[in-house]
């Protein structure tokens, strides 16, 4: 029995595979892309979507953008049908739930509908390319490193997330855990707890304040996503806590400058503009069937040269840096 219906499975797989095949037929011209980010309010996204409209003027075609007010699976599952039905060609979107939005995405591309996600991954099956700000353990590795950095390669430390279910976080925390587990330069560093600032620059603040009130001897806090970070070094400001209490993380540089000058946070980064402008590249050539999201295709991405697309259709934009006094300036948002 068992045997029978892997073979109806199987069978089921391939169904669908053929079905999308020939619903997704090749673009002749560039196609309009909507960009489905996790949030409405975050700057993050306005700056990347700068970079696809940049390129929409270079290439032709279109690039919109609709978001939620709340950060959730829920919200983005209701946009993905509204761009379906606005007969969008490629859908972008930075997942707030991998798994969540897999099913929408699904019956998205049988509707002929391309998808690809950027800055967030989804379900691999869902996607055809994931363009990806930076390769995902060099950032969690960046983050670690510049904790260490910061504290001195001791003491108490904490993370504080977005969201429980944000697909890039919880791969960097994951990669973080088995770093201090497996190497003895960080023996002296002490996860305390993760939390999360669910994509609310309140809760983060609050989030913040809670950690370092729960953990007194608390020398740090990793800051994994745009928001939280200026949010929860606003928090400790006020509180007289920012400096005793150092930051790092991701975020826009220039939003938490002061505090970089100052010593008392480190970031990482890299340039936003360019993640949505090689977003908007890559969903055109899928369109056009110039590439498939198969391991080894290559295009050219405008201004920023020729790109390979790697395992499990992953294109990455380039290397992150730490942002210090000294690099700065370098990072204009």
């Amino acid at each position: 029995m068992k045997r029978f219906q892997s073979v109806l499975l199987a069978s089921a797989v391939l169904l669908t595979s053929a079905t999308l095949a020939l619903s997704q037929e090749c673009a002749t011209e560039p196609v309009t892309v909507g960009f489905l980010p996790k949030l409405d309010t975050d700057p993050y996204f306005k700056v990347a979507q700068q970079g696809a409209e940049e390129a929409a003027k270079e290439i032709g075609g279109k690039a919109i953008q609709v978001a939620p007010s709340q950060a959730t699976a829920e919200a983005q599952i209701d946009f993905i049908n509204s761009l379906v039905s606005q007969k969008v060609g490629v859908i972008a979107i930075s997942a707030n739930d991998a798994n969540a939005v897999a099913p929408a995405l699904k019956r998205a591309a049988q509707q002929g509908v391309r998808v690809i996600s950027y800055d967030s991954d989804v379900a691999a099956d869902a996607r055809s390319i994931f363009v990806n700000q930076a390769k995902g353990d060099s950032l969690a590795e960046m983050m670690l490193e510049s904790a260490y950095n910061l504290t001195g390669g001791e003491g108490e430390f904490a993370i504080l997330s977005s969201t429980p279910t944000a697909t890039n976080q919880n791969a960097w925390i994951d990669f973080m855990k088995a770093k201090l587990a497996a190497e003895p330069k960080y023996a002296k560093m002490k996860l305390v707890q993760v939390a999360y600032g669910e994509e609310s620059e309140q809760i983060n603040q609050q989030q913040a304040l809670a950690l370092v009130q729960a953990f007194p001897d608390i020398k740090a806090i990793i800051v994994p996503a745009g928001i939280g970070l200026p949010a929860a070094a606003r928090a400790l400001e006020e509180a007289g806590m920012i400096g005793k209490v150092k930051l790092t993380g991701l975020a826009p540089a220039t939003l938490i400058s002061k505090y970089i000058k100052d010593g008392a946070a480190q970031d990482i980064w890299w340039n936003v503009s360019d993640l949505g402008y090689l977003t908007y590249q890559a969903a055109q050539a899928l369109a056009q069937c110039k590439i498939t999201g198969k391991e080894g295709d290559k295009f050219s991405a405008g201004r920023l040269g020729e790109y390979t697309i790697g395992a499990s259709g992953e294109l990455i934009l380039g290397p992150a840096k730490i942002v210090t006094p000294d690099n700065l300036a370098e990072f204009k948002f």
